[in-house]
C-alpha cells in the first residue's frame, strides 16, 4: 500500500523548484511572462487556484474559507527556476515576442526575465509533427542516445541553476496519433524499442523516459500517447514517480464540463452535438495535419461519454452524434473562437437548442492550469504520492485513470476531488454537501 504524508510530515517545500518544459512556445512564454510580472507585483495571476484559489474547511454555521497556497505547503513562485527545450533557438523573450499572444508592454517589462530563459536543442523528429520545422534538434545514434543526452542536460541544468527537485511538463505541440503497441507493454521492450529506433516512440516518450528515469515527475499536456502506456507506468511506479495528463483543459472542451453536467442533471437529452473551432496559433498550424488532428480528436470525443453517460440513460443519450472539427486560420492567431451547436430535447420530447460562441485566448486559459498542475505535482511528490495523480483530473481533457477505471469529466465532480484530497492530505475533514449535519443536530436537540 502506497505511504502517502500527511500534514506536517509532508516535505517541506524548501530550496528551488526546477520547472523542465518541452516546448517553450505561445503557451510556456505566457506562463512565464506571468509568473515574472506577478513577482514584481505587476500582474495578477487569475485563473490559477493555487494563487488565487479559497478551500472551504468545516462546517457551514463556522465559514472557514483560505486560501489554497496559505492551506497546503505549496512552492513559492519566487523559488522556480524556469528551462526547457525548443526546436527554435529563440529565447522566451524572442518566442513570446513571435507568439503574439501578450502585449509588446507586458511583454517589455519582464524582458530580462524572459532572456534568461534559453532552450536547449530539442528531441524531434518531422514524422510525428509534419507541419513543423525546427533549426534548434539533437541527432543521436538512436533513440536511447537521444534520452541519454536530454537526461544529462537535466543534470546540468540542475547543477548549474542549484536547483533541489524537478518537475517536467509538455507544452510542445500535439504529435502524431499512435496507439499502444508491443514496445509499450513493458519497460523491458520500451528500453529495447528505444536501442532499436522503434517508430511507434514519438519524441514524447522519450522525454518522459528521460524525466522518469531521473526521479522528476511528468506532466502531459497534450492530448497524444506518452505517459499513458504500461513501459512508462511500470517506469513511475518503479521510481515512485508522480504523472498526470492528458491535454490541457482550456477553451471548448472547458465549455463541455461544464455544461454537459447541467444537461445530465436535469434529464434533458441531447441528440447532437457539433462542435468547431478557428484558430492560428502554432497549434492550429500543427493541428492542420490530420494525423495530429486525429489525436486531439480522440482527446475530445470522450468528453461527453463520460459525463452523460449513455449505457445508464439510453434513452436521452445513446444516439448522440458528436462532431468536432478544428480549422487553422492563420489571421486569429492566439485568439481561438469555438462554436458549439447543442440539439436536446426535453418534456414530451420536445426538441430545444443551445447556441455557444466561446471567443478565448488559448494561452491565457492554459497558463495558470500548467502552473497549478506544477505546483500541485509537486506538492504530490513530496507528500509521497506515485503513479497517477487522478485527482488532477480537473486540468485535462482526456484524464488519465488507473485500468479499468473510467475518467471524470464532470468539472465539478473533478473539483470536488481535488479540494477533498487537499483536504486530506491536511487531516481536514472532507465536505460531502449532503446536509445530514443538520438533521443530527435536530436530533440530538
Amino acid at each position: 500500500m502506497k505511504q502517502i504524508l500527511r500534514g506536517k510530515d509532508i516535505i517541506p517545500a524548501s530550496g528551488k523548484l526546477g520547472v523542465l518544459i518541452p516546448g517553450i512556445g505561445a503557451v510556456t512564454t505566457t506562463l512565464l511572462a506571468g509568473v515574472f510580472a506577478a513577482r514584481k507585483g505587476l500582474a495578477r495571476p487569475l485563473g490559477s487556484v493555487t494563487q488565487t484559489g479559497k478551500i472551504r474547511l468545516g462546517k457551514r454555521d463556522n465559514l472557514q474559507m483560505v486560501p489554497i497556497n496559505e492551506f497546503v505547503p505549496l512552492t513559492e513562485l519566487n523559488d522556480i527556476v524556469f528551462g526547457g527545450w525548443d526546436i527554435f533557438s529563440d529565447s522566451a523573450y524572442q518566442a513570446a515576442t513571435k507568439a503574439n499572444v501578450l502585449k509588446p508592454e507586458h511583454i517589455e517589462i519582464v524582458k530580462k526575465d524572459l532572456e534568461s530563459v534559453k532552450p536547449m536543442a530539442a528531441v524531434f523528429n518531422k514524422n510525428y509533427v509534419k507541419n513543423l520545422e525546427g533549426n534548434h534538434i539533437k541527432k543521436g545514434k538512436n533513440k536511447m542516445d537521444l534520452a541519454e543526452q536530454l537526461m544529462r542536460d537535466i543534470d546540468t541544468f540542475k547543477k548549474e541553476n542549484g536547483v533541489d527537485r524537478l518537475i517536467m511538463c509538455w507544452a510542445g505541440s500535439t504529435e502524431a496519433y499512435i496507439q499502444t503497441s508491443k514496445v509499450h507493454y513493458s519497460l523491458e521492450k520500451f528500453e529495447e524499442g528505444l536501442k532499436n529506433d522503434d517508430p511507434s516512440i514519438p519524441p514524447s516518450q522519450i522525454y518522459a523516459y528521460a524525466a522518469l528515469k531521473k526521479n522528476i515527475p511528468y506532466i502531459n499536456g497534450a492530448p497524444h500517447l506518452t505517459v499513458d502506456c504500461p513501459a512508462l507506468m511500470e517506469l513511475a511506479e518503479k521510481n515512485r514517480v508522480s504523472v498526470c495528463g492528458k491535454d490541457f483543459k482550456t477553451g471548448q472542451t472547458l465549455m463541455k464540463s461544464i455544461i454537459a453536467p447541467g444537461l445530465n442533471a436535469r434529464l434533458l437529452g441531447v441528440s447532437g452535438w457539433f462542435s468547431t473551432n478557428i484558430l492560428g496559433n502554432r497549434d492550429g498550424e500543427v493541428l492542420d495535419d490530420p494525423e495530429s488532428f486525429k489525436s486531439k480528436e480522440v482527446s475530445k470525443l470522450g468528453v461527453l461519454d463520460t459525463i452523460l453517460k449513455p449505457e445508464v440513460y439510453p434513452e436521452l443519450y445513446k444516439d448522440l452524434y458528436h462532431k468536432i472539427r478544428i480549422n487553422y486560420y492563420p489571421p486569429r492567431g492566439d485568439n481561438k473562437e469555438s462554436w458549439d451547436n447543442i440539439d436536446i430535447f426535453g418534456w414530451m420530447d420536445y426538441p430545444m437548442q443551445i447556441k455557444v460562441n466561446f471567443l478565448c485566448r488559448d494561452s491565457i486559459l492554459a497558463a495558470p492550469v500548467m502552473l497549478d498542475l506544477i505546483l500541485f505535482t509537486d506538492l504530490a511528490q513530496r507528500a509521497g504520492m506515485y503513479g497517477i495523480l487522478e485527482w488532477l483530473s480537473f486540468y485535462f481533457k482526456s484524464p488519465m485513470t488507473k485500468e479499468g477505471l473510467y475518467p471524470e469529466n464532470d468539472l465539478f465532480v473533478q473539483r470536488s476531488k481535488m479540494e477533498n484530497t487537499l483536504r486530506y492530505l491536511m487531516n481536514a475533514e472532507p465536505i460531502h454537501h449532503t446536509g445530514l449535519d443538520y438533521y443530527y443536530d435536530m436530533e440530538e436537540k
